[in-house]
C-alpha cells in the first residue's frame, strides 16, 4: 500500500519536483495550492524565465509520462481553515509536507505590504496546519521546509549544529545542570522571522499535542532539473532570476547567458549554505522514510551540501562564462563578511549523496538559461527591495565604483 502524503504549495519551485520524486518513488501524492507565487509574478510584472504550464496541463502530462496520478486541491491552507480540515478527513494522509510560505527574503523586505502578507499567510499556514491535525485527531508526520537563515549568518567559530545546542546553566547554589536548548535564532529578514517563529509553533504543539514533526533547515537552492522534471518540458521547474525571488547562484547563471554582470552585494564575503535542487527532492523523501517516534521531540535536519562565499561563486561563473564580476551597493542589512560551518551528519548517516558544485552542473543550468533567454527583463535583475530606511533607493543597482565616496569606505571596511 502507497504512503498518502499531501504537498502544500506543490506548485513551488521546490514542491512541483518534490511532489514528481515522491510520486515516482511511489508515493500517493495530492497537491494543495491557491497559485499565489504565480500571482506575485503578475504583481511583479515579471515570469519564470522557463515558462510554467498549467497545473491540469503539468499533472496530465505526468500521467502521460509515467502512468501514475497526483491529485489537486485549489486551496489557500492560510484561510480555509474548513477546507484544509475537511481535506485532512477525507484524504486521511500519512504525512503533510509544507511549502505552503511565501519563500523569498527580498520580497518579505519590499515594503509594508509584503512584510505583512509574509507574516500573515506564513504564521497563519502553518497554525492552521496544525490546528487542522490536531482536530482531525489523526496521527500525521508533519515536513516543514525551513531556513538555515533561521541561525543567523554572523561567524559562531564553531559548526551550528542541526538544530539544538546543549548549554551548561548554573543554578544559585552553583551547580551546573546541562540542558539542550534549540539554538538561538537570529532572523535577518521578516521570511526569516516567521521561519523562526513556525519553529516555536512546532516547539508548543509537538509537547502540547503530540504531533510528530520535522522541520528542515534548507541551504539556497541552485539548479532547477530533476530526472522527474526533465522528462517533459510541459513538466519543466520555475526558474527565477529577479531580485527579489532569484536564488544568487541561479542569478549569476543567468546574468553571464544575457551579457549582465554578475551582480555581488558588497563585499561578496557573505558565506552561505548551498543545496543542488536534487537534493532537495531526496531530503524531503528521506524525512518522510525516517520519521520521529510518537512522542519524540521535533527532529531538526541541516539541509545543506555545502558553503560558499558569494564572492566564491562569482568567480567561478566567471571563470567558466568570461563574465565581468561587479560589486553593487547592498541593500541587504548584513555582515560583510562571514564564515559558517554548517552540521549536517544526520542526512548523510540516512545515505545522501551530496549534490556538490561542478561545472557540468553549472553548465546545465546555463544551458537552460541560454534556451530560454528572450524572456529575460533585463530591468528586473537589480534587487531593489531595501532592508531599512536608512539606505537610499538611489543606490539599488549602482556598481560600488560609482557610489560617492567608494574610496573611503573600502579603506574603512579593509581596516576594520
Amino acid at each position: 500500500m502507497s504512503k498518502k502524503v499531501l504537498i502544500l504549495g506543490g506548485d513551488g519551485f521546490c514542491g512541483w519536483p518534490t511532489a514528481l520524486h515522491l510520486s515516482a518513488n511511489g508515493y500517493d501524492v495530492t497537491i494543495l495550492d491557491n497559485f499565489s507565487r504565480r500571482k506575485i509574478d503578475i504583481d511583479l510584472n515579471v515570469q519564470s524565465l522557463t515558462p510554467i504550464a498549467s497545473m491540469e496541463d503539468r499533472l496530465a502530462a505526468w500521467k502521460e509520462k509515467t502512468g501514475r496520478t497526483i491529485g489537486f486541491e485549489k486551496i489557500n491552507v492560510a484561510k480555509e481553515y474548513d477546507r484544509l480540515l475537511h481535506i485532512l478527513n477525507t484524504h486521511k494522509p500519512d504525512a503533510i509536507v509544507h511549502f505552503a510560505e511565501q519563500r523569498a527574503a527580498p520580497y518579505s523586505m519590499r515594503d509594508s505590504q509584503c512584510k505583512r502578507y509574509t507574516v500573515d499567510n506564513n504564521l497563519n499556514a502553518t497554525n492552521n496546519i496544525l490546528c487542522a491535525i490536531v482536530e482531525s485527531g489523526q496521527d500525521i508526520h508533519l515536513v516543514h521546509l525551513g531556513s538555515m537563515g533561521v541561525y543567523g549568518y554572523s561567524t559562531t567559530h564553531a559548526p551550528i549544529p542541526e538544530g539544538y545546542l546543549s548549554v551548561s546553566i548554573k543554578s544559585p547554589d552553583g551547580a551546573e545542570e546541562e540542558r539542550e536548548i534549540m539554538y538561538p535564532p537570529s532572523p535577518g529578514s521578516i521570511y526569516h522571522l516567521t521561519k523562526t517563529q513556525d519553529a516555536l509553533s512546532f516547539y508548543f504543539y509537538n509537547r502540547n499535542d503530540g504531533i510528530r514533526i520535522t522541520d528542515l533547515h534548507q541551504g539556497i537552492v541552485w539548479g532547477i532539473s530533476t530526472p522527474e522534471t526533465d522528462l517533459d518540458p510541459r513538466l519543466v521547474n520555475r526558474f527565477d532570476y529577479d531580485g527579489d525571488y532569484g536564488t544568487v547562484l541561479n542569478r549569476f547563471l543567468v546574468q553571464s547567458v544575457v551579457g549582465h554582470p554578475l551582480t555581488v552585494h558588497g563585499s561578496g564575503g557573505q558565506t552561505r549554505a548551498f543545496i543542488h535542487i536534487r537534493d532537495t527532492v531526496k531530503c524531503i523523501r528521506l524525512a518522510l522514510e525516517n520519521p520521529p517516534a510518537r512522542g519524540d521531540k521535533v527532529k531538526i535536519f541541516n539541509q545543506a551540501t555545502e558553503t560558499r562565499s558569494v564572492r566564491e561563486l562569482a568567480e567561478i561563473v566567471s571563470r567558466m562564462t568570461g563574465c565581468e564580476v561587479r560589486s553593487y551597493a547592498d541593500p541587504r542589512k548584513e555582515d560583510q563578511e562571514n564564515d559558517l560551518w554548517v552540521e549536517n551528519s544526520q542526512f548523510l548517516k540516512l545515505g545522501l549523496q551530496p549534490t556538490t558544485l561542478s561545472e557540468g552542473l553549472l553548465k546545465e543550468v546555463k544551458t537552460v538559461a541560454a534556451n530560454y533567454r528572450d524572456r529575460c527583463n533585463l530591468s528586473k535583475v537589480p534587487c531593489t527591495s531595501l532592508w531599512n530606511a536608512k539606505q537610499s533607493l538611489d543606490t539599488v543597482g549602482t556598481p560600488l565604483d560609482l557610489l560617492p565616496h567608494h574610496e573611503e569606505r573600502e579603506r574603512e571596511r579593509t581596516q576594520a
